[in-house]
C-alpha cells in the first residue's frame, strides 16, 4: 500500500506568548481580578498558553471603551474611512495567513489543510466583501436609497454590539461577526471561546498593526461567565451568538424585555440526501466532507446521511472505502484528513453518544484505524441500521459520527429530513434539477446544498430556523442586524 511522508508545517511561524492579556480600548491589559486560564493543544495536551479570564469589571471597561469609540470616532466616521480600515485588516490577514493557520490548527486541533485551504481565505474574504459595503449601506434595501426624488439618511448603525463566537472556526466566526458590524459602523466587544482564544487574541494585533481607532475592537477572553456578563450588560446594543442550542435559549430570556437585538446561530441535525440517481462516487466525496470536515465540529454537518433504499448498499461500500483511506493524526501534517476532538468535554459527548448508538441497536463501523496516545481524538464513524428514535439520529453529536438512514421516495425523505427540531442545513445529490428544486422548497432547512455540501461564500446569507437560532450572516443579509432598520 502507498505511504505518504510525514509534510509537519513548521510552528516556527507563530511566536506564542506565554500569557496573554484583554484586549480593552486598542491596548493589551490585565483582568481586574487575575483570573486566568489555560489554552490546551488538543492533540498533545500541551499548555500553549495562559489566558486572562476577564471578570463583570474587565466587561464593563470594554463596553465603555466600546460605547466611547462609537459614539466619538468609529460611528460618526464616513463609510468611504471605515471601508479603508477593514481593507487594510483584509490585506494584513493574507499576509500573515500562514502564521493564522497555524496557530488555529495548534489551538483547535483542526488539519492544517483545512485551516489553510478554507478558513482563511474566507476570513479574509468576509473583510474584503464588508469592506466593499461600508459606503453603500443605503443601497443594501433597507429602508428607502437615496434618489433624485428622496434624500433619505443612510441606515443607521445599532451602537455596541456583544459578541461571542464558539470553538469550532473561531477565526472564522469572529470574522463573520467583527466584519458586517464594524462595516455598519457599530463597535464590538468580543468573546472566543475559553478552548480557543489565541487567533482572537492574534487577530487584536492585527487591528493594532492596522491602526484601528482605540475601542473599536475589543476582545475580552473567558468562560461561560465572562460571556453572561457581556450579554447581560445594560450599554449593549445588539447580542450576536454562535454556539450550542442549550446557551442559545438562556441568550433570549436574557435579552427579552430589552431594547437589544439579538441573532442566534445555534445548533443542527443536517440531513443530506441521496438519491437513487445521484453519481454515487461524488455524493460520497460530500458525504465525507459533510461529516468528517473538522471532525464532524460543524453546526451544518450533514450528520444524517439519507439514502434511497435501491442504492443504499452501493453508497455504503463505497463509503466505506472512502473512509479507509482518511488519515488521522497529526493536524500539522499537510496530509491529515482528520485532526483531534476539540477537548476531553467534547471527547466525553461524542463517546457517550456513540455509545448510546450501539446500545439502541445501531450498527457501528469505523475504519482500521491506529489513534495516538496522548491528545483527544476519536476515529470516523458510521451507524447503519438508524431509527428516527435512535439518540444518535435526534441529537447533536457535533464529531466524526454518522447516522445512515434510507428511504423509499422523495416524499419520504423529506418527512424524515423534516423531523428534527433543527433547521440549519441540507444536501440534495440526484441527477435531475427538477428533484433539486422540488426538494429544495419542502425541505425546512436555512441552507440547501445541491451536489456539494460546506461550500461557504461572503455573498451568500447563511442561517437557520426553529431550534437552529434565527437571523442571517453573510451576505447582505448579515448587514440587517448591526443595523437599526
Amino acid at each position: 500500500m502507498f505511504e505518504y511522508a510525514p509534510a509537519p508545517e513548521s510552528r516556527s511561524v507563530v511566536d506564542i506568548k506565554p500569557t496573554y492579556g484583554l484586549f480593552i480600548d486598542g491596548r493589551f491589559v490585565d483582568p481586574s481580578d487575575g483570573g486566568s486560564l489555560k489554552s490546551i493543544n488538543p492533540a498533545s495536551e500541551e499548555v500553549l498558553a495562559e489566558v486572562a479570564e476577564g471578570g463583570p469589571a474587565d466587561v464593563d471597561h470594554a463596553v465603555r471603551a466600546a460605547r466611547t469609540a462609537y459614539e466619538q470616532v468609529w460611528g460618526p466616521m464616513p463609510g468611504r474611512d471605515r471601508a479603508k480600515y477593514l481593507f487594510r485588516i483584509a490585506r494584513i490577514i493574507q499576509e500573515r495567513s500562514r502564521e493564522l493557520a497555524v496557530l488555529e490548527s495548534l489551538d483547535n486541533g483542526k488539519p492544517i489543510k483545512e485551516a489553510r485551504d478554507v478558513d482563511l481565505p474566507l476570513v479574509a474574504a468576509h473583510f474584503f466583501y464588508y469592506a466593499g459595503w461600508a459606503d453603500k449601506l443605503a443601497y443594501a434595501g433597507f429602508g428607502r436609497p437615496p434618489t433624485s426624488q428622496h434624500s433619505g439618511p443612510d441606515p443607521q448603525p445599532l451602537g455596541v454590539a456583544a459578541q461571542v463566537i464558539p470553538w469550532n472556526f473561531p477565526l472564522l466566526m469572529l470574522a463573520w461577526k467583527i466584519a458586517p458590524a464594524l462595516a455598519a459602523g457599530n463597535t464590538v466587544v468580543l468573546k472566543p471561546a475559553e478552548t480557543t482564544p489565541l487567533t482572537a487574541l492574534l487577530f487584536a494585533e492585527i487591528c493594532q498593526q492596522a491602526d484601528l481607532p482605540a475601542g473599536v475592537v475589543n476582545i475580552v477572553t473567558g468562560a461561560g461567565e465572562t460571556g453572561r456578563a457581556l450579554v447581560e450588560h445594560p450599554g449593549v446594543d445588539k447580542v450576536a451568538f454562535t454556539g450550542s442550542t442549550e446557551v442559545g435559549r438562556a441568550i433570549a430570556r436574557a435579552v427579552a424585555g430589552t431594547r437589544k437585538k439579538l441573532t442566534l446561530e445555534l445548533g443542527g441535525k443536517a440531513a443530506n440526501i441521496v438519491f437513487d440517481d445521484a453519481p454515487v462516487d461524488q455524493a460520497v466525496e460530500g458525504i465525507v466532507n459533510g461529516i468528517f470536515f473538522n471532525q464532524g465540529h460543524v453546526c451544518c454537518a450533514g450528520s444524517r446521511l439519507l439514502v434511497q433504499e435501491s442504492v443504499a448498499d452501493q453508497v455504503l461500500e463505497s463509503l466505506k472505502r472512502r473512509m479507509a483511506r482518511l488519515r488521522v493524526g497529526d493536524p500539522l501534517d499537510k496530509n491529515t484528513d482528520i485532526g483531534a476532538i476539540n477537548s476531553a468535554a467534547q471527547l466525553a459527548r461524542i463517546r457517550e453518544l456513540s455509545d448510546a448508538g450501539s446500545a439502541e441497536g445501531a450498527q457501528r463501523w469505523s475504519p482500521p484505524c491506529e489513534l495516538p496516545e496522548r491528545g483527544f481524538w476519536f476515529a470516523p464513524t458510521i451507524f447503519t441500521g438508524v431509527t428516527q428514535a435512535h439518540r444518535i439520529a435526534r441529537e447533536e453529536i457535533f464529531g466524526p459520527v454518522l447516522s445512515v438512514l434510507t428511504f423509499r421516495t422523495p416524499a419520504e425523505a423529506v418527512e424524515k429530513a423534516n423531523n428534527t427540531p433543527y433547521g440549519l442545513s441540507a444536501g440534495i445529490w440526484t441527477d435531475k434539477g427538477s428533484r433539486i428544486l422540488w426538494t429544495a422548497d419542502r425541505l425546512r432547512a436555512g441552507v440547501v446544498w445541491a451536489n456539494t455540501f460546506n461550500k461557504f461564500d461572503p455573498t451568500s446569507p447563511f442561517g437557520g430556523y426553529k431550534e437552529s437560532g434565527y437571523g442571517r450572516e453573510g451576505g447582505r443579509h448579515g448587514l440587517e442586524a448591526y443595523l437599526n432598520v
